[in-house]
């Protein structure tokens, strides 16, 4: 398992060295730490990360809010570690993000399998992600085309089924994609 990019956030300086150490015994990476949800915040805007383990209660917000901000606004997986007797509490409000929250004091055997399945969870959204975009390109590809059959109607006079075939055509002939020959077609006729 490896991540590249941790953001520790403690208001606690003893409590960011144990998670770190605990961190880079599992899998070392670039672990940079902040010392409230504002600082980072600030450093989420900057730059991306893998993993973001919040040490609550942090000194300008308890943290809840702050996972669930990061669970919202990247793709990074959320470690909450909270007192024992709020765990529970704390978990109910979270867990449907995908915050994955940890008692503390900090079990390191708990603690390894709260990172295994942040790190398995995190690659499957990866998945999925990268599935969406392709998806999201297919569609656009789709409305490309459509938009030049409909220019090939308009100004060539061809049916549906002449224009369809007229673009597979060309693509084939021309050994380009379909999306190719369409924003060519869009060029000549819609510019």
């Amino acid at each position: 398992m490896d991540l590249d990019r941790v953001l520790i956030v403690s208001g606690n300086e003893k409590g960011a060295a144990l998670i770190s150490e605990l961190l880079n015994s599992s899998a070392p990476a670039t672990i940079l730490t902040a010392q409230n949800g504002g600082e980072a915040r600030r450093m989420l805007a900057q730059q991306d990360f893998d993993l973001v383990t919040v040490n609550t209660p942090l000194p300008d917000e308890f943290g809840a809010d702050f996972a669930l901000f990061v669970t919202e606004s990247t793709t990074a997986g959320v470690l909450l570690l909270v007192k024992a007797e709020l765990a529970d509490d704390v978990g109910a409000k979270v867990e449907d993000y995908g915050v994955f929250v940890v008692p503390k004091p900090i079990s390191r055997a708990f603690f390894y399998q709260a990172y295994k399945l942040i790190f398995a969870s995190r690659r499957r959204l990866q998945g999925l992600k990268k599935e969406n975009i392709q998806l999201q390109n297919k569609i656009e590809e789709i409305r490309l085309v459509d938009r030049a059959k409909c220019s090939l109607i308009q100004y060539l006079g061809l049916s549906e089924a002449q224009a369809h075939r007229y673009i597979e055509k060309q693509a084939m002939d021309c050994r380009i994609t379909r999306r190719e020959v369409a924003e060519n077609i869009l060029k000549t006729y819609e510019s």
